[in-house]
């Protein structure tokens, strides 16, 4: 098995790369400073299970499969740039309900954890990044490789659960003096718009 000292490395770096600017915690902060703190933290747990996906991916090999193939690995970016569009011109059209209601009249949580799972799992460089980084810390003489990358890709999800999750409350908190007024509102929903148009972009211009 692998050692301690190795895994609380992997922890920490983990935690730091969960930290750096990206797609993910981008679109958790849009959501939760968008609906709340809640939809935020619905929104990091459906990306935690597309995360189960990538690791599996790794696991039993179908992520070098997006390294190998053009066609799987640009089939699923567009795939994932598509619904970033529809998510984008879903906020566009956003109303502007504004109040201590608001939020909670129009939170639907399986909405909301859906959206995670789906924009976890049609970015193929997750896989390939999975594929590159979690066989670093795993060693074939501690036991079975596919056990050991099991156990990272658990520990990388507990990291991004951490993470992600300070990030929801406190975008949500942030998020919250916006939703009080239809004004800051519809702002919030227009900037929610374009941050999910630039993702869709750069996900659609993404190489492997």
């Amino acid at each position: 098995m692998i050692e301690s000292r190795m895994l609380l490395m992997f922890f920490t770096t983990s935690i730091l790369l969960a930290l750096s600017p990206g797609p993910d915690n981008l679109f958790v902060m849009t959501q939760a400073a968008q609906q709340g703190r809640k939809a935020g933290l619905l929104v990091t747990l459906g990306l935690c299970t597309g995360l189960l996906f990538h690791t599996a991916a790794v696991t039993f090999g179908l992520a070098a499969l997006f390294t190998a193939s053009t066609v799987a690995f640009t089939g699923l970016k567009f795939a994932g740039a598509a619904y970033l569009l529809y998510l984008a011109g879903n906020a566009f059209r956003a109303g502007t309900d504004s109040g201590p209601t608001a939020v909670a009249d129009h939170l639907k949580p399986g909405v909301l954890y859906r959206r995670g799972i789906i924009m976890n799992i049609t970015n193929p460089k997750v896989s390939i990044f999975f594929l590159a980084f979690l066989p670093q810390f795993a060693d074939p003489a501690k036991g079975q490789l596919s056990v050991q990358i099991l156990l990272l890709g658990g520990i990388f999800i507990i990291a991004t659960l951490i993470v992600f999750g300070a990030i929801s409350i406190l975008a949500g908190v942030f998020g919250e003096r916006f939703r009080r007024s239809a004004f800051a509102q519809k702002v919030l929903n227009r900037a929610a718009a374009g941050i999910f148009a630039a993702l869709a972009l750069k996900l659609a211009l993404a190489q492997r």
